[in-house]
């Protein structure tokens, strides 16, 4: 069975198609085995026996394929099963058990943060045809890394995702620190999107009021990307934070863009920088081993990273965010917030399904 990837670098109107038609994808033990290596990378929240760290070497690259702009005809409109789609509605039983066990442990000082992901079944779909639903994202989300892999080892998953784990060539790189969720409304509809004057971009601009636990929790993330990158990296430099559209999100978003004098060492890097506390929590050891022991459905490549690594040439590398898993009959959407002591259980709740809208938009007429 071919192992192959398509990818859609944002704001581009082609994508690349990758196809491993030889051998397997590379089965690697740490991601910091990804030293030296080069080849498109899909990486799981955490490499277990069931969900390995795969490197794909392509043996037929295609580059520069239109995305083009006619809406796909033959899609079935689908169903999803449990959750209301417009995210008013109340959390199932196993999101309540987790959210309660999880911000008990915040409650009780054992962490600053931990991130809460869920996931949902969207079945009555047997015809799903994934290369259609790849188009569809990339049409609908231009701004966004869209992603679709498929391996014998990890199945099928489409993502589209706002979030640069680490990008860069030679000497110049950059990655981001992107946290804080807020879902627009009314007027803010109008944020980062054609407008006829400044002011009225500045107007716009003031519509995005963000609270006290989204911009503590953006910091808690820039503060761990900059110090783990000065283990690395020589001239950091901070921007941000400032707001950033995904879709019909936005979040606060911080860019560090850095030297690395040394591109032999990427895989340790990946292995410092993962995974930041945007999709795990702090202390992150801590928070890592705390998540996979009690959260309720296992991520499996959900807020892992995927993209292409290159040493000597473009490395784009984004966490896998916005997902689902594509199965034979049905789809499993992926999503988590970041919880503080002042979470608030419905309000996390509906920044999820906020997010799992991304990939349900896919099949609606």
């Amino acid at each position: 069975m071919s192992s192959y990837a398509y990818y859609r670098l944002p704001y581009a109107d082609t994508y690349t198609r990758l196809i491993q038609r030889n051998g397997e994808p590379l089965r690697l033990l740490s991601y910091a085995q990804l030293d030296g290596q080069e080849g498109f990378v899909f990486a799981p929240f955490s490499i277990t026996e069931e969900c390995p760290l795969l490197l794909l070497q392509p043996d037929e690259i295609t580059e520069g394929i239109e995305v083009g702009t006619e809406e796909d005809g033959n899609l079935e409109a689908v169903n999803a099963d449990g959750a209301a789609h417009d995210g008013i509605g109340s959390p199932t039983l196993s999101y309540h058990i987790d959210f309660s066990n999880f911000h008990a442990q915040i409650a009780d000082g054992n962490f600053r943060k931990l991130v809460l992901a869920r996931r949902d079944k969207v079945s009555g779909c047997p015809s799903l045809d994934a290369e259609q639903l790849f188009l569809r994202a990339c049409r609908l989300y231009p701004r966004l890394f869209v992603a679709l892999v498929s391996t014998p080892f990890s199945g099928t998953w489409l993502m589209a995702t706002p979030e640069i784990l680490l990008e860069g060539r030679d000497s110049a790189w950059r990655t981001i620190a992107l946290a804080g969720t807020m879902q627009l409304h009314d007027e803010q509809l109008a944020f980062d999107t054609p407008l006829r004057s400044a002011s009225e971009a500045q107007e716009e601009q003031a519509h995005i009021a963000w609270n006290s636990k989204n911009i503590q929790e953006q910091r808690y993330v820039a503060t761990y990307v900059i110090e783990t990158l000065e283990q690395f990296a020589s001239r950091i430099d901070e921007e941000g934070p400032r707001t950033v559209r995904a879709g019909h999100l936005v979040h606060l978003r911080s860019d560090f863009n850095f030297t690395l004098p040394d591109t032999n060492h990427l895989g340790s890097l990946l292995q410092a920088l993962h995974p930041t506390p945007a999709v795990c929590g702090l202390p992150k050891r801590e928070a890592w081993q705390f998540i996979l022991r009690n959260e309720y459905a296992p991520r499996r490549y959900y807020s892992g990273f995927a993209g292409m690594l290159q040493p000597t040439g473009d490395t784009h590398l984004y966490v896998s965010l916005r997902c689902m898993e594509i199965l034979q009959d049905h789809c499993l959407l992926y999503a988590g917030g970041g919880l503080l002591r002042d979470s608030v259980e419905q309000q996390e709740w509906e920044e999820t399904e906020a997010k799992m809208q991304t990939m349900r938009k896919l099949f609606q007429r």
